[in-house]
């Protein structure tokens, strides 16, 4: 953070930051919400393990049978496990006025604190995995032990802004390859459906679990609509075949040469899905990553704010109110 950067943030007061961060929200609503598109998002994956299994119960019945049993298995892998880890995780409250910024501050240096043992504890038991920098982890464990809240602020904001921004993005990179690889290869749009689901969801699950917490109740509607509209958008892509204009030309113009045009009509429409399902799944891991630095950011604002003035302010006004009740007894009287 820049001198001026400081120095602005030192000059705002708690309603400033309210006028200016803070926006009207239903937190319940948000909440009921974020559980329908959770459950929308099941339903969409049931539907599609289903009519696989259905497909294969047509070939043969014993064959259905493993596969649905195989289907509760996966459901549970896939979709349950990553919902449940990504909703239960840690988050900042930053979306507070002046009432309530005394317990957000709270509950905010506590999560800074859980963040800074899980990045410790992940780092010293898993060799090799490379998420985070060894020193800044080192100066993390140190500040953790002497209780040092500004070293360990420091030490966040120089994790996120460095390993943890290039580990991101490694991830989101090979999620949005895996998400593209496979839609190319699937030739069933429930196929592709389901996969971008569990490739998306297992996405935003890593992001939480490298940055040690999760987006708000409302940022994580907004993630988990992007889910539910790329899911729809990859059972689409697999039933229109938006692709087959560029596929129409191309095999035009490798009619004369015998199965060259089949087999660039096949090789363009796989790509273009493909690229459209891994570019989807890029999409939202970069806004989760948007989420999560803005939302720090914001509680690194809050927390530098001094909030004690409202305090200060109720007392004042309680002894100006006792010196104009002994100046004017009337006014104490009734009178």
């Amino acid at each position: 953070m820049s001198d001026k950067q400081k120095n602005n943030q030192q000059n705002m007061t708690i309603y400033d930051y309210e006028d200016k961060y803070v926006r009207r929200q239903n937190s319940r609503g948000a909440r009921l919400l974020l559980f329908v598109l959770a459950a929308l998002v099941g339903v969409f994956l049931v539907w599609c393990l289903l009519s696989i299994t259905l497909q294969i119960w047509g070939i043969h019945p014993y064959a259905g049978y493993a596969a649905a049993a195989v289907s509760a298995v996966l459901f549970i892998f896939i979709y349950i496990v990553p919902v449940v880890k990504i909703c239960r995780s840690d988050y900042f409250l930053t979306n507070v006025n002046s009432t309530h910024a005394w317990q957000a501050k709270r509950h905010n240096k506590r999560v800074r604190r859980n963040i800074a043992e899980k990045i410790v504890d992940f780092n010293a038991s898993v060799d090799g995995a490379g998420w985070y920098d060894d020193k800044i982890v080192g100066d993390m464990a140190v500040a953790l032990k002497s209780g040092d809240d500004e070293a360990l602020k420091a030490a966040l904001t120089d994790l996120y802004k460095g390993k943890i921004k290039k580990t991101a993005r490694e991830i989101i990179f090979k999620c949005s390859l895996k998400s593209a690889a496979y839609s190319a290869l699937s030739q069933s749009s429930r196929i592709d459906a389901a996969l971008v689901v569990v490739v998306n969801l297992q996405l935003v699950k890593d992001i939480v679990f490298l940055y040690g917490f999760r987006p708000s109740d409302a940022k994580l509607v907004k993630i988990f609509a992007s889910v539910v509209q790329n899911a729809l958008i990859a059972y689409g892509l697999g039933s229109v075949k938006i692709g087959n204009g560029i596929v129409k030309t191309m095999g035009d113009a490798a009619k004369g040469i015998p199965f060259l045009g089949t087999a660039i009509s096949a090789l363009v429409d796989s790509s273009i899905q493909g690229l459209t399902n891994g570019t989807m799944t890029a999409v939202i891991g970069f806004q989760t990553i948007k989420y999560l630095n803005k939302e720090y950011n914001l509680q690194n604002i809050l927390d530098g704010i001094e909030v004690a003035e409202t305090e200060a302010e109720l007392q004042e006004t309680c002894e100006e109110l006792e010196q104009e009740l002994r100046k004017n007894p009337r006014v104490r009287q009734g009178a």
